[in-house]
């Protein structure tokens, strides 16, 4: 699974379950739910949830009556913490080498590494402002949030 499409993946699994209001492992739900509600394979779900389980923000058990619980409400979980859950970035890209001795070529590295850097900043900050409860609110209410995010 690419390191983009991880971010999406975790963002929709924990709004699932809590959709789903799996508080606890007697509500647990199943990897096969979470894939078919995302749509994915089953493999990228417990990928992405085993990443969301070693930052605290699931408990999961294996086995035919496994499946993923949320551990805190969802309005309690914000998105900035679900990026780093799962070790994502703005993903900008990275800084180009540069070359020696060219005017634009050898400060280009510096300066690209800089503007990614304040760019992956600002994503951080506003995902902070948006939980995984505000990505189940009705349209008009989480659009509102979202602008005012």
């Amino acid at each position: 699974m690419s390191d983009s499409q991880k971010f999406p993946v975790a963002a929709h699994a924990l709004a699932y379950l809590a959709h789903k209001e799996a508080f606890s492992p007697d509500r647990a739900v199943a990897s096969a739910e979470l894939a078919a509600s995302v749509p994915t394979n089953p493999v990228v779900v417990r990928r992405v949830t085993a990443m969301l389980g070693k930052a605290g923000l699931i408990g999961a058990r294996a086995g035919a009556n496994g499946g993923a619980w949320l551990l805190r409400p969802a309005q309690d979980i914000t998105l900035d913490t679900v990026l780093r859950a799962v070790h994502g970035c703005a993903n900008l890209g990275t800084a180009p080498p540069g070359v020696k001795g060219c005017p634009v070529g050898a400060r280009i590295p510096d300066a690209v590494r800089a503007a990614l850097i304040a760019a992956d900043a600002a994503a951080a900050e506003r995902l902070s402002r948006i939980s995984v409860a505000d990505l189940l609110a009705d349209p008009a209410e989480r659009e509102a949030v979202l602008k005012s995010a």
